[in-house]
């Protein structure tokens, strides 16, 4: 671009001068000056050949820009002076280029966005928290629900009025910046506010009064190591705002620039002279920290305006007198807000329109809100809001297409969000201060806490014990002012007061103030990942882990040492030498043991008798965000099992898991997941041998899906023979770890039978079911809702299948057109021998052409045809159709009543059995009818006996069916 040296404002440089500076040079030694000074490697060639061509015009000698040829006028009347780059080379607006490139950052989402689908931006799910102006003074204090309280009944304003001049004392009049601090407590939605706020300037919905805006990270900042000056500063982070007249102090120019700085509390700023000179030129190479001080100071460019964002631990960080309107982030703070939120994240699971799922998901959780529950105080974070959608959105709408995703992972990801880069600062932010992740310190204390009542069994806390297990025993001053930093900022986002009616039955204090982990499952996880990271180690472990790590320190000295001294001293002097050399694997062993005690913990907890009836993990999940339908039941808070605890121990040892936490500065050892896996696998193994209840076999599913290890969910599965898992309610994501957990075990590993029998099953999750249908000899899809579409969808899934033996839908609406599909593909299904469709409101026609289709079958033997609607004409004829035939002798049992003719069945206890199991269930009138029947066939056909030995077996079974009856009619009442 060529610029005018006599535009007002400007300090560019005349392109022109050097054509009067090298005009007596020959036209090579010229280009080659040329090239050499303003051209780089980074300049386009196209323009280069452009530019020469300019150089036969006369200089302007009216202010103007030369643009590849033509005369611009810079500075005509009308045109905005805070705007004299508006033109470059090529034509390009240097902030035009400055908002498209904010606007391609801050619309990249984080990778833990892909748990809704990949179909967000940043505008569609944004829902603004309540931003009120308040004094540090008055949000002073600790787990302090009331103050958000009060805070929530204050005026809410925009982020568009943050910098309004009549809200901010008339600032602009004296023509000085506003300087603005905008602070809250982690998880309240700081960066959220400013990545919109960006976004939004840069499409021209807010804040037009600034002709620019410059964000800083401040964690950034804070590890740039050489001075630099302001405008180097800001054309490092923008290339395209590097001369920018903006900032280069002349007039006021920067009145209408925006600095914002994200995270002020990772910087060690000082505001005293003694420390951080003065400085006014933008062109002076300073550390950061100085540059920010004396913005703010308004010392550096006066009239610019500043956005600071801050954790409410460093409010003072800045002299009050530098700032001219406190406001404070509170997040969402009425269910309205909330519902927002949850709809703009659940109801956009794809482009196309929302699920009627979605939706009733959002009436479900905008009832719990109402309710003012617990999760109602939760999501007046928004992070919780995050959390909230990310796991309904993995229980309800896991695809199989889709990436592989765990609970341990949302709540993995979910810290990340919030803490990674996040520190806590050892010196209270004096320069130099000793920084550290804040992560481990949450694990050191919140951990401490939700192990402690895991342990015994408890879910709130009073503030004594907080005291407790959060203060811990403090020393120095630098531990106190960790822990203030930590009360301040993190302990609100982890404990809420409790707002149930009940509190704990040893607190004698009906008054007494208790808190609670403000998402359940959360205190099972930190409880886990404290386990595991080893903070409840023994006094024996500590003190051979000190001991053996000063050996290790020494190395080889201490081999060098002991080989001369071995032949100077006595042999038993030596030996105590050499068992210092040993102390290490004497350590190894106690870690063993240690890991081996995790693995037991976890297979205890997994397996505890007392919680065998309970509902499985992912129930408990729903019901704790979605609330309890109907009335609940009477239990005792603080005695509720904790079944997530181990699941969270397995999840949390997958690699993808130990690999955010990393990164959040936890480290969980190889070496340690080895010695957990090895110890686990023994005990789970012995453990599944035993008959356990349908929900403790899906925890144990949840716990191998969770794990993520193919090999280890192999060798315990090759030790389980049948799966029951009989009324755990199927959702897609159960479905997906079922199909999931079975496919790691071997091809040859077959299951005797797989039971999914009263499991909600629909026709989607047929279709997530279908890689479990191919590893078991007996499947049972009993009193599921298939109906006809539902039975289509199955046998298209079945054929292939050389290892079904026996296939039972009972109860599952088949009806007549279901069972002549079924017919018809039979003969694809050529090793099943055992068929049950009793109870599918099957006809006297649809059954005879089911009969003769099993009869032509190879190798179907037996056929389940009782409680449907069949005539006594039908049954006889069904009993015929089961003779053996003439040219094969092979016969096929038909089962369709307790009685054949004027002879009782020989499988009529079987028949009785199933419907006493099941009475409860079915539908009663129906059943009732069909006893009747029985009745009736049982009393005809003992009259037609002459031989008292077979009346009284007559009588037997009749009695068998009056029994049933009558169970029948005990459970309607």
């Amino acid at each position: 671009m060529l610029q005018c040296c006599r535009c007002p404002g400007g300090r560019a440089v005349m392109r022109w001068r050097h054509y009067v500076a090298y005009k007596n040079h020959n036209v090579l030694t010229w280009r080659q000056s040329i090239r050499y000074r303003h051209f780089s490697s980074k300049v386009n060639s196209t323009i280069y050949k452009n530019l020469l061509c300019t150089l036969a015009r006369p200089p302007c000698t009216s202010g103007a820009v030369w643009t590849l040829g033509r005369c611009t006028p810079l500075c005509r009347p009308g045109l905005s002076p805070a705007r004299p780059h508006s033109s470059s080379a090529g034509g390009t607006d240097p902030i035009q280029v400055h908002k498209e490139k904010l606007s391609l950052w801050f619309s990249h989402l984080p990778r833990e966005e892909k748990h809704f689908g990949g179909v967000f931006s940043p505008e569609t799910m944004h829902v603004a928290p309540l931003i009120v102006e308040r004094k540090p003074e008055e949000s002073r204090g600790i787990l302090q629900g009331s103050s958000m309280v009060q805070a929530a009944q204050l005026p809410s304003i925009d982020v568009g009025q943050l910098f309004d001049a009549e809200c901010c004392g008339g600032s602009h009049g004296s023509g000085r910046g506003i300087n603005v601090l905008l602070y809250g407590a982690v998880g309240t939605g700081k960066s959220t506010v400013v990545r919109k706020l960006v976004l939004d300037w840069c499409a021209g919905n807010t804040l037009t009064q600034f002709s620019l805006v410059i964000p800083f990270s401040c964690e950034d900042l804070s590890l740039l190591g050489r001075a630099t000056s302001l405008r180097d500063l800001v054309g490092r982070k923008y290339l395209h705002l590097r001369r920018t007249p903006l900032l280069s102090g002349d007039s006021n120019q920067a009145k209408n620039v925006l600095f914002i700085f994200n995270g002020m509390e990772k910087m060690g700023l000082d505001f005293r002279l003694a420390s951080t000179e003065l400085c006014s030129d933008p062109n002076e190479p300073l550390p950061s920290g100085t540059i920010v001080v004396n913005l703010l100071r308004k010392y550096l460019l006066p009239e610019a305006n500043i956005l600071v964002t801050t954790r409410l631990s460093a409010l003072d960080r800045i002299p009050q007198r530098y700032v001219t309107r406190f406001v404070q982030i509170c997040g969402f703070s009425d269910p309205d807000r909330q519902r927002a939120y949850f709809t703009s994240r659940l109801l956009q699971q794809s482009a196309e329109r929302p699920s009627a799922e979605a939706q009733s998901l959002i009436e479900l959780l905008y009832l719990n809100l109402q309710r003012k529950s617990q999760l109602a105080t939760a999501c007046f974070l928004p992070s919780y809001c995050w959390l909230t959608c990310a796991t309904l959105q993995l229980l309800h709408f896991t695809n199989s297409s889709g990436p592989v995703r765990t609970l341990s992972n949302i709540y993995t990801s979910f810290l990340r969000l919030n803490f990674g880069g996040e520190v806590l600062e050892a010196g209270g932010g004096a320069v130099g201060a000793q920084q550290g992740s804040l992560m481990p310190y949450v694990v050191r204390t919140v951990g401490k806490l939700a192990f402690d009542g895991v342990t015994n069994k408890r879910t709130s806390f009073s503030e004594a014990e907080l005291e407790q297990w959060v203060g811990g025993k403090t020393k120095t001053d630098e531990e106190l002012r960790q822990l203030a930093v930590f009360r301040t900022d993190v302990l609100d986002f982890f404990l809420v007061p409790i707002v149930d009616s009940h509190v704990s039955d040893e607190s004698d204090d009906e008054e007494e103030k208790r808190y609670v982990f403000a998402v359940p499952a959360m205190q099972e996880y930190m409880a886990a990942l404290y386990v595991l990271l080893g903070e409840n180690k023994s006094a024996l472990e500590k003190l051979s882990q000190q001991v053996s790590s000063a050996i290790g320190q020494a190395g080889e000295d201490v081999t060098t040492l002991v080989s001369i001294l071995s032949k100077f001293i006595p042999l038993r002097i030596f030996a105590v030498f050499n068992l210092l050399r040993l102390f290490p694997k004497f350590y190894e062993q106690i870690v063993s043991h240690s890991k081996g005690r995790i693995a037991r913990t976890m297979t205890a907890e997994m397996f505890r008798s007392e919680d065998s009836f309970n509902e499985d993990v992912l129930d408990q999940v729903e019901q704790s965000l979605l609330g309890v339908q109907g009335p609940q039941p009477q239990q005792n808070l603080d005695r509720k099992s904790f079944e997530l605890y181990p699941i969270f121990m397995g999840g949390l040892l997958h690699y993808g898991n130990r690999v955010l936490l990393e990164h959040l500065g936890c480290s969980i050892k190889s070496s340690t997941v080895a010695q957990i896996t090895s110890t686990l696998r023994k005990h789970l193994v012995r453990e599944i041998r035993r008959e356990q209840p349908p929900e403790e076999l899906m925890d144990l599913l949840t716990l191998l899906y969770e794990f993520q290890n193919p090999r280890f969910s192999a060798e315990v599965m090759s030790s389980l023979k049948v799966l029951r898992l009989s009324t755990v309610r199927m959702t897609p994501l159960k479905c997906f770890i079922l199909s999931s957990v079975l496919n790691c075990a071997p091809s040859r590993h077959l299951l005797d039978e797989l039971d999914l029998s009263s499991c909600h099953l629909t026709q989607d999750l047929l279709v997530m079911l279908q890689p479990a249908f191919l590893r078991t000899h007996s499947l049972k899809l009993c009193d599921n809702t298939l109906m006809e579409t539902g039975a289509r969808h199955l046998l298209e899934a079945l054929p292939g299948n050389r290892s079904l033996r026996r296939l039972s839908l009972m109860h599952t609406g088949l009806g007549d057109a279901g069972a002549a599909d079924l017919a018809q593909s039979l003969a694809q299904h050529e090793f099943l021998e055992e068929l049950n469709v009793a109870y599918n409101n099957i006809g006297d026609a649809a059954a005879l052409m089911l009969v003769d289709a099993c009869r032509e079958h190879p190798s179907i033997h037996t056929v389940h045809l009782y409680l449907n609607r069949l005539s006594e004409v039908g049954k006889q004829s069904l009993y015929v159709r089961g003779v053996p035939q003439q040219s094969t002798g092979r016969r096929v049992k038909v089962l369709a009543s307790v009685t054949e003719g004027s002879d009782l069945s020989e499988d009529w206890h079987p028949i009785l059995s199933v419907i006493r199991k099941n009475s409860a269930s079915w539908e009663q009138s129906r059943v009732r009818e069909q006893l009747e029947a029985f009745l009736r066939d049982l009393e005809s056909g003992r009259r037609q006996q002459h031989s008292l030995w077979k009346r009284l077996h007559f009588r037997r079974v009749e009695k068998g069916v009056r029994e049933a009856l009558r169970m029948l009619e005990k459970s309607s009442i």
